[in-house]
């Protein structure tokens, strides 16, 4: 069983009730969109990091982290991407390797929209923790909290966070 914490579009913004939650987490998942390094770093510094770099990102992050990081998480084939939009308009950069070969768990970042829904075509589970940073248009800033047991995905939770 793991505990994880998924973020995205921090845009350089990281501060001690953020970390509060990366301390309770097995792992963070970062969507993109990171902005200064010292966001990643600080996560890694309690707690191990999958993350992907987003547009706004430069050339260190890119030279850090991949545009796709697709991995196991217990029995659960996860796919991570900066912008991969969403059932069923999909982004052209990830539609045709969604239809040949979908992980269970789809994740993107980038519209600073939460949500989470099903694609029953792909019997996928689609995420997107919208923005938990301070730049952008987002009304509340939040991540998601889950757990993966096994094949199970599980205890799904908003964390929000004033503006």
């Amino acid at each position: 069983m793991k505990k994880i914490l998924l973020l995205s579009d921090t845009h350089s913004y990281i501060d001690e009730a953020i970390l509060k939650h990366v301390a309770k987490a097995d792992e963070v998942w970062h969507a993109g969109d990171i902005g200064d390094l010292k966001v990643t770093d600080a996560i890694k510094e309690l707690k191990p990091l999958k993350a992907v770099y987003g547009n706004i990102d430069d050339a260190k992050a890119r030279g850090e982290f991949l545009e796709h990081n697709r991995f196991m998480c217990e029995d659960v084939d996860v796919w991570i991407t900066h912008i991969g939009g969403y059932p069923p308009n999909y982004n052209l950069r990830v539609r045709e390797q969604l239809k040949v070969n979908p992980p269970r768990l789809f994740i993107c970042g980038h519209s600073h929209i939460l949500k989470v829904m099903p694609d029953k075509k792909l019997n996928l589970i689609h995420m997107n923790p919208g923005a938990v940073g301070k730049h952008g248009f987002h009304k509340a800033r939040t991540m998601l909290r889950f757990i993966i047991d096994g094949k199970k995905i599980d205890n799904l939770e908003v964390i929000e966070f004033p503006r």
